[in-house]
């Protein structure tokens, strides 16, 4: 992987331009694309998304981003399975023994469950690194940093897993700023697509 992003970089100094059999891509935008899938650590995860937090785009600014398994009862996981669960107030914090705690994320009773049916509001445990705890710690010590669910999600291996991010939270006039830059983007892409 790493010799074919040399080659590239050697490449574009050569030349401007790479022929492929049956069209002319430019480099840079080879480059563009290379760039987004490294940046995500979600891109090669995601086999299934079961639920995404847009909310949470719209009110903070996501710093980084965490992949975090989950602990889960067998009829939790039942219950995502359909598709049955809501991130409205949901949030992360990190406990006195340096655990990820998740509070608020309401996942329904499983439908055919029995009595032994799970508990719908519970505060469940997050699987990470100590690395990555140690991280998240330093940032929220400083002022403004919490860390919200963004998206809950079935990895290539079907265990469910939650992408958390470290956030700060947006202004009214940053919202305004967002909104403007969407409706710009949308007016240009309109305007090329005719």
């Amino acid at each position: 992987m790493l010799y074919l992003l040399y080659f590239l970089l050697f490449a574009t100094f050569v030349t401007k331009w790479l022929y492929f059999p049956f069209k002319r891509i430019k480099l840079h935008n080879i480059l563009r694309s290379f760039n987004k899938q490294m940046k995500s650590p979600i891109a090669n995860e995601v086999r299934e998304s079961i639920i995404t937090n847009r909310k949470a785009y719209h009110d903070y600014h996501i710093e980084d981003q965490f992949i975090a398994g989950i602990v889960l009862t067998g009829t939790e996981v039942k219950s995502l399975r359909e598709k049955k669960v809501s991130f409205l107030d949901a949030y992360c914090y990190l406990s006195e023994s340096n655990e990820v705690l998740l509070k608020n994320m309401h996942i329904n009773e499983y439908s055919h469950g029995t009595y032994n049916n799970h508990v719908p509001n519970r505060v469940r445990k997050l699987l990470m690194q100590k690395k990555e705890i140690r991280k998240i710690r330093r940032q929220l010590e400083e002022k403004g940093f919490t860390l919200i669910p963004l998206q809950l999600f079935f990895n290539q291996k079907n265990l469910v897993k939650v992408l958390i991010g470290l956030a700060k939270g947006k202004k009214l006039y940053d919202k305004r700023e967002d909104s403007k830059e969407k409706d710009a983007k949308r007016e240009i892409d309109r305007r090329d697509k005719y």
